[in-house]
This record gives structure tokens, C-alpha cells and sequence, in this order.
């Protein structure tokens, strides 16, 4: 048996250090650190959900929020969705996210798909403005002057228009348009179909895990939103919720009078804390995102790995 013959086995049963199995020791501290986390995530979340369903009397006597619910009283969410500020906010985020999310999607895919063609008309010029963006960004003051010289102050378009498009989301999607075998595009276009229906029967079936994920960032964005609010939205009517929740806890409002009874099928007329009503108005912001990421949630590491590295 010559050397070469004796060595090769030794080097085939050699593998890198993330394919071996780990140690009894590795897999508790890994155990440990996703428990932590995990419990990092959610005791948060069960601790305002159950301050938001608590009495008064509950958090008064653990001193502010609670972990162990004992009362059960609903009457936060009776007042935040009784036909006041807060459901009015709903409404208003909630149209905003969708409105936004549709008109965030179109242009992003159009542009992407344009920019990602060969040949397209001034595709360096219009691919650098996007990558410009990257590194430049206008301010505050030269936005506000735009948003209000097209008279969208007050105006819902002003809580849309100034982030429709992402270059992120757009260079995303370029490069998986781009990983897209050239032979579809020339076997579609000899069938005599042109950019918009290869882009509709082609391109967008093959793309649904990446557009599903820049979906999801555009309407998390859409609905996680306050800041435009301040700056363009002065009426009471046209604030979006995370605006509301801003001014309630950060800037110490209430929604309601603390001493406004509400009346709770099977508990009588009772008291909404404010503290419980604040904590309501938190669990509804992020009960959509709850829902809508399992969805999501198969198509997400897919979609950002095959939009980001592939191109």
C-alpha cells in the first residue's frame, strides 16, 4: 500500500467543526441560550397582556405591571375599540399598511425588474440615483419642505409617499430577478410575449418567497410608522396608532378618564385602569405582526438568502 493510498481515508474522515456532533456541554449551553431568549421574548409579551386584562386592584397590588394574572377584566379593550382615538388610529394604520404595502410592492417590482434587464435605458444612471440613496440621505427639513409643497400635510398620502420605495427591498429583488435563467425570458419572448406579461406569468410565480419577505418589511414599516406622523399629521383623526401609543405612554396621555365606568357583560359597570388601557393599546399594535409571520415565516430565510446572495 503505497503512502498516498494510506493518508487518503485519514483526510476523507476529517470534517469541519460545525458538522460534528456536539458535546453533552455544548448542547446545554446551546439549550440554555435559546431558553433565555426565548424567555426574553415572551415573558415581556405575557406581562403586558395580562396587565392589559388586570383590574385596578390587581395592579395596584403588584405595584404596577403583572406576571400572574388574578382578576380578569377586559374593560381596556371595551374603551380603546368603543369607537374613540384609539379605533380611529386602527383604522388609520391599518389602511395605511395595506394602501402602502400594494403601492410599495408595485413600484419596487417594476423597478427592480426594469434594473434588472440588460439594455434598459439609462439603467447605470437610475441604478446608482437608488444606490446613492444608500449613502445620502436628504434630512428632515428638505423632506418636510417637499411633503408640504405638494400639500399632503394633513394628508394620508404624507404617511406613504415619503417611504414608498426601499432601495434595499429593490436591490433584493434585482438580484433575484437577476438569478433568473435568461433561456425563460427568450423562450417567453419568442411565444410573443412582451415585458409585463413575462413579468406577470414568469418572473412573479418564481419570485414569491422574496416578494412575500419585502411584503412583509414594507408592511411592518407601514404599521410600525410614527414619525411621519408628527412631522405631517397634525389632526386628531388622521393619527396612526403607534402615534397614539407615543403619546400615551411616552408623552404620559390617557385615552380615556380614569374614572369613566364601562360596562362588562357578566362583571357589572367597571373601572378601566390606565395603566391596562395603555397595555391594551400595546397588544393591539403588535397582534398583526403576530398573525401574519407564521405566514410569512416559511418564505422568509428563502427569500432573503436567494434575493440577497444570488445576482
Amino acid at each position: 500500500m503505497s503512502a498516498d493510498t494510506a493518508i487518503r481515508p485519514r483526510r476523507n474522515s476529517l470534517r469541519p467543526a460545525w458538522e460534528e456532533k456536539p458535546t453533552l456541554i455544548g448542547q446545554f449551553g446551546k439549550g440554555t441560550i435559546l431558553t433565555l431568549v426565548v424567555a426574553a421574548v415572551l415573558i415581556p409579551l405575557w406581562t403586558v397582556l395580562v396587565t392589559s386584562l388586570s383590574s385596578e386592584k390587581t395592579i395596584n397590588e403588584a405595584g404596577g405591571y403583572v406576571f400572574i394574572p388574578r382578576e380578569f377584566n377586559p374593560a381596556a379593550y371595551v374603551v380603546i375599540f368603543s369607537g374613540g382615538q384609539v379605533t380611529d388610529a386602527i383604522l388609520v394604520s391599518t389602511f395605511v399598511t395595506i394602501v402602502g404595502t400594494a403601492l410599495s410592492l408595485v413600484v419596487t417590482v417594476l423597478a427592480a425588474y426594469g434594473l434588472s434587464r440588460p439594455g434598459t435605458l439609462w439603467h447605470r444612471s437610475i441604478l446608482f440615483y437608488f444606490l446613492l440613496t444608500f449613502l445620502i440621505y436628504p434630512g428632515m427639513i428638505p423632506s418636510y419642505l417637499v411633503v408640504t409643497g405638494l400639500g399632503l400635510k394633513d394628508n394620508l398620502l404624507a404617511l406613504i409617499l415619503p417611504t414608498a420605495i426601499s432601495a434595499f427591498n429593490l436591490v433584493v429583488l434585482r438580484a433575484f430577478f437577476m438569478s433568473i435563467p435568461g433561456e425563460l425570458y427568450d423562450s417567453a419572448r419568442i411565444d410573443g410575449a412582451g415585458e409585463l406579461r413575462i413579468l406577470w406569468r414568469i418572473v412573479l410565480p418564481l419570485s414569491k418567497a422574496v416578494t412575500a419577505v419585502v411584503g412583509l418589511f414594507y408592511a411592518v414599516g407601514y404599521w410600525n410608522a410614527f414619525f411621519n406622523a408628527i412631522l405631517y399629521i397634525d389632526r386628531n383623526d388622521l393619527q396612526p396608532v403607534q402615534r397614539v401609543l407615543q403619546q400615551f405612554i411616552l408623552a404620559g396621555q390617557s385615552p380615556t378618564s380614569s374614572g369613566t365606568a364601562v360596562a362588562i357583560p357578566g362583571l357589572g359597570s367597571t373601572m378601566p385602569p390606565s395603566l391596562a388601557i395603555k397595555m391594551a393599546v400595546v397588544v393591539v399594535t403588535i397582534v398583526p405582526a403576530l398573525i401574519v409571520y407564521p405566514f410569512i415565516q416559511r418564505h422568509f430565510t428563502k427569500g432573503v438568502i436567494i434575493g440577497a446572495v444570488k445576482g
